[in-house]
């Protein structure tokens, strides 16, 4: 893995309110080809109804450019909201991207969802299935890929020039890291994940998926790895994996389950395909008692 601090992407963030994600585009800085990171696809939980007034503005924000897009990347399986990447690869083409232990992630919700034999848990719905080190482009832009487990196992950090999308490895600095208590998460796993990302040089540029503006703070993504290792609250200055581990299975054990857990794990597993029934029409399940 070859980290290239003098190739400086363009990126845009979007932030979409309903659930505090920041969905990106990267454009390489020397050609029209750019890749879109964390896409939300938008719901009304209570009404059922899915719409797509997020992923629209990302396409038309594409498009008023003349871009090409290469990737949809998906950093985890996101719990807090759907992923558009089907309707944004139906639109404008690209590969739909993620971390190859998706596999795992579906064993764990095929078996809470009690899906059928039908879903498949190969990783098949997506086109790219990436391992720890694995690299891709975008235009001529060479991007890697980083193994990033604790919050979820499929979890990557993807480096593209001096610019990290980190997923929810972490959060801003005032903000701390993710919860690890989902299923197959770990704390330690969490931490050492972590110690990758602060690894990377100090200049580079970290991008979070997610920002709750902690004591009123104004919305914010974008922070580098000297900042984070300084000052995040959660791991910075030292903090030991044992403080570490102690303080987040306490945290994780005071947290409310997310909103949208239930549509966004069986519609992200599937790359962001809503299950349907045995008659193709779209539908969701809920499992009693069963997160």
């Amino acid at each position: 893995m070859t980290v290239h601090m003098d190739i400086t992407p363009e990126v845009e963030g979007f932030f979409d309110a309903a659930t505090n994600t920041i969905t990106y585009i990267v454009k390489d800085p020397a050609s029209a080809h750019c890749a879109i990171i964390d896409s939300v696809m938008d719901i009304d939980y209570a009404a059922g109804r899915i719409t797509t007034d997020a992923a629209d503005r990302l396409i038309e924000w594409i498009k008023d450019r003349g871009l090409i897009l290469d990737w949809i990347i998906e950093t985890h399986v996101h719990a807090d909201h759907l992923s558009a990447a089907p309707y944004l690869q139906d639109t404008l083409g690209g590969k739909i991207g993620v971390g190859a232990k998706i596999m795992e992630v579906q064993e764990t919700f095929g078996k809470v969802f009690n899906e059928g034999t039908e879903f498949q848990r190969d990783g098949s719905q997506f086109d790219a299935l990436f391992e720890d080190g694995d690299t891709y482009d975008v235009g001529q832009m060479p991007c890697f890929a980083i193994s990033t487990p604790g919050h979820t196992p499929a979890c990557m950090v993807h480096v593209m020039g001096d610019a990290a999308f980190v997923g929810d490895t972490l959060f801003m600095p005032d903000g701390g890291s993710a919860r690890a208590d989902f299923p197959g998460g770990d704390a330690g796993q969490l931490y050492d994940s972590i110690q990758k990302v602060l690894a990377l040089p100090d200049a580079m540029r970290l991008f979070m998926c997610h920002d709750y503006g902690p004591n009123g703070r104004a919305i914010a993504w974008e922070t580098t790895v000297a900042e984070q290792r300084a000052d995040n609250i959660h791991v910075g200055g030292g903090k030991t994996r044992e403080d570490f581990i102690a303080f987040r299975n306490e945290r994780d054990a005071q947290l409310a389950v997310p909103k949208l857990i239930i549509p966004a794990l069986q519609v992200n597993m599937r790359a962001g395909h809503v299950p349907t029934d045995d008659h193709g029409n779209p539908v969701l399940k809920v499992p009693v008692n069963g997160l």
